[in-house]
């Protein structure tokens, strides 16, 4: 073999060595720059479930209010109407003292007459 062609040769080894280098550069470069898409995406979804989860939290307060406040309201109810009903039985008692007194009243009334 002549020099020349040595030389050549040598040439096409290091442009076929600077050709695999750049390719392992980019394969390497699309590795990472996938890795840290897939990385932010990662993110995002947390993100979303954070909100998502917090959404859930206040639907769930506002359940938990609404189902109290209606608890409430029926205990409010519930004591008014017992209130009602001890006044009507109290008045009931007082109506039947009154009436026995009254009675007795005419009883004893029709006795003096006589």
């Amino acid at each position: 073999m002549s020099k020349m062609e040595t030389k050549r040769k040598k040439k096409k080894k290091k442009k076929k060595k600077k050709k695999k280098k750049k390719k392992k550069k980019k394969k390497k470069k699309r590795k990472k720059t996938k890795k840290r898409k897939e990385e932010e995406e990662e993110e995002e979804e947390e993100e979303e479930e954070g909100w998502e989860k917090k959404k859930e939290k206040k639907k769930e307060k506002k359940k938990k209010k609404k189902k109290n406040e209606e608890e409430k309201k029926k205990k409010k109810k519930n004591e008014e109407e017992e209130k009602k009903k001890k006044k009507k039985k109290k008045k009931r008692h007082i109506e039947h003292l009154v009436d026995r007194e009254n009675e007795r009243r005419k009883k004893y009334s029709k006795n003096d007459k006589k």
